[in-house]
């Protein structure tokens, strides 16, 4: 048997045992810069202590009074505060979209428009074949006509009527008086009381002809306006200004009431649509500044118009629109579109990522040098992420955060920390106009 396979096997389980087994031994003497010797690492004496492995939240500060201090880098960070904003996912809607249906049938006779194209408000998409409905208004008018021309022959018949039962009663009065007074009999009072009923009845009648020519005029009236607004409703025209998001009715088409002539949107301004979790709906008002960013970078800004008070029944959440500018429409409706909201500002620490970890039970956060000099887990919320660092919140307002050595340190450690200066926080961004 070759003695030299065994001889690297026994050195590479002396080297695995040194370096799992006495691992903070090996450390404690590199640091302390003397060279170790095989007796040393065997019986490391009183002055070097192995580290029990403990989680971060276990460790016993008090049963560590020999510690030699671990070199760490150290950041001192000082609270500021930011806008803070409510992020969510959305998409871009058409401010208006309108079906143009028929409201009464007969052949288009108009060229269609081909989708896509732009139209204005008040611009033809459909004209229908007008057929005999230029006449039956032509009729309509002069039964119109007509009844108005009775009008006055009417108002002139009730006037005679009237001026007969003046005359009447007159009579009648003139024979009560002289009926008193000897000169006049008793027939002739009844006479001038029957002309009287009489004249009151022409006077009804003639009443009733005047009412009944001005109802005439009234229908005749209402035929013209139903027959020229079936004449309207030959002209299918744009509500608005807008895109053809399909093909008006093919010429020569037969259109029944409730036939589609064309569909229209409206792009500009443009919304974007998102919903607001339960948790987050009241750090957004109406009128707050929004930012947002559409699939392939172009970043879109706007004010929060529209923030739903009834939560979605399925899903919790509140609907939220943003008016958005759109002048080019190049913005299309029902694109993805990334929503940041603005919200009342919070404190936070602008930290380098390299400087968070993880502990033990899997929470993200930093660890910072406490009180003595011994390390400290602290969990972090990650409020926004940029180019410059990540602002995050969970620290006090100034902390003592290492950048440098945290993954080789454990809460309860000892360190020796040199500081470094903070850089300079770059320029918050914010939601403008």
């Amino acid at each position: 048997m070759r003695p030299i396979p065994i001889l690297t096997a026994i050195l590479v389980m002396m080297t695995l045992y040194l370096a799992v087994m006495e691992r903070d031994a090996l450390f404690a003497l590199a640091t302390s810069g003397e060279v170790p010797t095989l007796d040393d690492l065997a019986d490391p004496g009183p002055s070097v202590q192995v580290e029990v492995a403990q989680t971060d939240g276990a460790a016993d500060v008090d049963a560590m009074p020999g510690d030699t201090p671990v070199r760490v880098v150290v950041r001192r960070s000082q609270a500021q505060v930011i806008d803070s904003a409510v992020i969510l996912r959305g998409e871009t809607r058409a401010a208006r979209t309108v079906e143009m249906r028929a409201e009464t049938s007969g052949l288009v006779v108009s060229e269609p428009l081909r989708k896509g194209a732009f139209v204005d408000q008040g611009q033809t998409l459909c004209r229908i074949d007008e057929g005999t409905r230029t006449a039956t208004l032509a009729e309509a008018e002069a039964r119109l006509a007509e009844a108005k021309a009775r009008g006055p022959q009417a108002s002139a018949q009730l006037a005679q009527a009237e001026a007969q039962l003046r005359e009447a009663e007159l009579n009648r009065t003139a024979a009560a008086r002289l009926s008193e007074d000897g000169f006049a009999s008793e027939t002739r009072v009844a006479a001038t009381e029957a002309a009287v009923s009489a004249a009151q009845a022409a006077v009804e009648a003639a009443r009733t002809g005047l009412e009944s020519v001005k109802s005439g005029v009234q229908s005749a009236q209402a035929s013209v306006a139903a027959a020229q607004k079936e004449i309207d409703r030959l002209t299918i025209a744009a509500p608005f200004a807008g895109l053809l998001e399909s093909d008006t009715a093919e010429l020569g088409s037969l259109m029944q009431p409730g036939s589609l002539c064309a569909t229209i949107i409206q792009l500009d301004p443009i919304k974007l649509a998102g919903y607001i979790p339960e948790t987050e709906v009241s750090r957004v008002e109406v009128g707050a500044l929004a930012a947002a960013r559409v699939t392939g970078g172009r970043e879109l800004r706007g004010r929060v118009t529209f923030l739903s008070r009834s939560a979605d029944p399925t899903t919790r959440t509140f609907l939220v629109e943003i008016d958005v500018p759109n002048g080019d429409l190049s913005i299309r409706d029902g694109q993805t579109v990334e929503i940041m909201i603005q919200a009342e500002g919070t404190n936070a620490h602008l930290l380098p990522q390299s400087a968070l970890t993880l502990d033990d039970t899997g929470a993200l956060g930093v660890r910072i040098v406490g009180d003595d000099n011994r390390v400290d887990f602290v969990p972090l919320d990650i409020v926004r992420d940029t180019a410059q660092g990540v602002w995050a919140n969970g620290l006090p307002d100034q902390a003592d955060v290492i950048v440098v050595g945290q993954e080789y340190v454990r809460q309860g450690v000892l360190v020796d920390p040199t500081y470094q200066q903070a850089q300079d926080t770059a320029p918050q961004p914010e939601a403008t106009e």
